[in-house]
C-alpha cells in the first residue's frame, strides 16, 4: 500500500486538482471568518491580552494536525517525507518574523486575514491587502541589494524532532503539553485584562485537551517508522530498479556529468574513513552509512538538475545507502556501477602505481592498494581526463543509453497565520 499524501493529479487530473485546491482554501477562509478573524480590532486584542481566540484557534489547529499527522505516520498511513516543509534560513526567518509581527500589531491583519477581511468588504481589510501586494512588489525589486543575507545560515528541512536528535513523539506530546498551558494561562490573562465577568474555559474543553493528550501519549508509544519498516513497504515497487541495474551509473556517464556539468551530481562516498582517506573521487564527501540520516534536511528540498551519487567500494555499503534515501523519498539517487573498484579499474593507468589484492576478502573492500605517498583525491584518478575514453568503443555507449533521468520532486510554499 502506497501511503499518502494522494496524487491528486493522477487520481482526478491536472485541471482538476486545482478544483480540490480552491474548496479547501475557499473552507479555511469560511472557518477564519466564522472565528472572527476578519475584524482588525480583535486580531490585535491579542497584542494587549484582552482576546486570545486568535492564539486558540490558530494553534488549536496546529497541535491537532501535528498529532494526526505524525498519528497517521506511526499507523504507516502517510508518508511524512512527501509533506513540503519550508527549507529554513534561520536569521533571515527571525527577521522576517519580527517584521511581520510589528506588522500585525499596527495593521491589524495578518496575509490570511487581511483576504479574509478583504472578501467580506472591509475597507481595513481591503487597504491592507493593496499593501502587503505593495510590500511584495518593492520586495521583488529590491532583494537583489541584500541577497546574501536572504540567503544566509541556511538549515535545509529542518524540524524538531531532527534539530534535538529526538523521536518525534516526544516532540508532539511536549508541544500538547505547552500549548495546553499556554491556552490554560490566555484564558487567565482574558480574564484579567479583558472581559472581568469573563469565565475560564466551559468543561468539554478540558475533555478535548485529556482527548488529544492521549492522542499524542498514544504517538509516542507506537513509533515513529524506522527505514527498514518504510523500505519494507516499497520494496515491491523498488526492489525492480536494483535488480535491473536501472539506477548503477557507469564510471564513464558519470564521469562525462563531472566534466560537462550537464547534471550536477552530489557523490556521497559511504565507505569506512580509511578508504575514504586512501582514495575518493574529487569533490566527493564523506557520508557513513551510520551517518546518511542526518543529511536528510538538506537531501529532501534538493531542487533543480540535481542528483545524488552514492559511491562504496563495490555497491554493496551503497545499495543499503540507496535503500534508506529512497525509503525517504529523497529522489534522483544513484549507485556507481561497480563502485570504486569498477572506477580505478577503468581510468587506472601504470603510472599511477596502483597494485591490484589479488584475493580482496569480504564484499566491499577495496581491491587495490596505493603508493604512500599519495591520498584523497590528489592522484589525477580521482578526475580523468575524458581523452582516455574510447570514442568508438564500449566507453561511449552511455550516449545513447544515460542512466541518469532526473525526476522532478514537488514544491510548496506556506507561512504566515493563513
Amino acid at each position: 500500500m502506497t501511503p499518502f499524501p494522494l496524487d491528486l493529479a493522477g487520481l482526478l487530473g491536472h485541471w482538476e486538482q486545482y478544483g480540490v485546491y480552491l474548496l479547501i482554501g475557499l473552507s479555511f477562509g469560511v472557518v477564519l471568518e466564522m472565528a472572527g478573524f476578519g475584524i482588525s480590532t480583535r486580531l490585535a486584542a491579542q497584542f494587549y491580552f484582552r482576546d486570545h481566540t486568535v492564539l486558540k484557534v490558530m494553534f488549536g489547529a496546529i497541535i491537532v494536525a501535528m498529532v494526526l499527522i505524525f498519528g497517521a505516520t506511526a499507523l504507516g498511513l502517510l508518508d511524512y517525507s512527501m509533506i513540503w516543509i519550508n527549507p529554513t534560513y534561520l536569521i533571515p526567518g527571525i527577521v522576517g518574523g519580527l517584521i511581520m509581527g510589528v506588522g500585525f500589531i499596527v495593521g491589524g491583519f495578518c496575509p490570511g486575514t487581511s483576504l479574509v477581511a478583504a472578501a467580506t468588504l472591509k475597507l481595513d481589510g481591503i487597504f491592507f491587502t493593496l499593501g502587503a501586494f505593495f510590500g511584495i512588489f518593492m520586495f521583488g525589486e529590491s532583494v537583489g541589494l541584500f541577497e546574501d543575507f536572504w540567503s544566509s545560515t541556511y538549515m535545509g528541512r529542518l524540524t524538531l524532532p531532527q534539530l534535538f536528535g529526538v523521536d518525534a513523539g516526544i516532540i508532539v506530546v511536549g508541544v500538547v503539553i505547552m500549548a495546553l498551558m499556554m491556552f490554560f494561562g490566555a484564558e487567565l490573562l482574558e480574564q484579567r485584562f479583558g472581559n472581568k465577568d469573563r469565565k475560564l474555559a466551559p468543561k468539554w474543553r478540558y475533555g478535548a485537551g485529556t482527548t488529544l493528550f492521549i492522542m499524542a501519549s498514544a504517538v509516542l508509544v507506537v513509533g515513529q517508522p524506522t527505514s527498514d519498516t518504510k523500505w519494507s513497504r516499497i520494496e515491491a515497487e523498488k526492489s525492480p530498479m536494483l535488480d535491473n541495474r536501472a539506477v548503477m551509473v557507469s564510471s564513464p556517464e558519470v564521469l562525462d556529468y563531472i566534466r560537462n556539468g550537464s547534471i550536477t551530481l552530489t557523490l556521497i562516498d559511504v565507505r569506512n574513513e580509511a578508504d575514504f582517506n586512501t582514495f575518493h573521487l574529487e569533490n566527493a564527501q564523506h557520508v557513513p552509512l551510520n551517518q546518511l540520516l542526518t543529511h536528510l534536511p538538506e537531501w529532501q528540498v534538493m531542487t533543480g538538475n540535481k542528483a545524488i551519487l552514492l559511491i562504496s567500494n563495490d555497491e554493496t555499503s551503497a545499495i543499503e545507502a540507496w535503500k534508506m534515501l529512497v525509503a525517504d523519498n529523497i529522489p534522483n539517487i544513484y549507485i556507481l556501477d561497480s563502485g570504486m573498484n569498477g572506477w580505478i579499474d577503468k581510468f587506472h593507468t601504470q603510472s599511477d602505481g596502483i597494485e591490484i589484492i589479488e584475493q580482496a576478502g569480504a564484499d566491499d573492500q577495496l581491491h587495490y592498494t596505493f603508493p604512500t605517498n599519495v591520498g584523497g583525491a590528489i592522484m589525477p584518478l580521482a578526475l580523468p581526463d575524458p581523452s582516455s575514453l574510447d570514442p568508438f568503443g564500449s566507453d561511449m555507449d552511455y550516449v545513447n543509453n544515460r542512466k541518469i533521468v532526473l525526476q522532478s520532486k514537488k514544491g510548496g510554499t506556506g507561512g504566515g497565520c493563513g
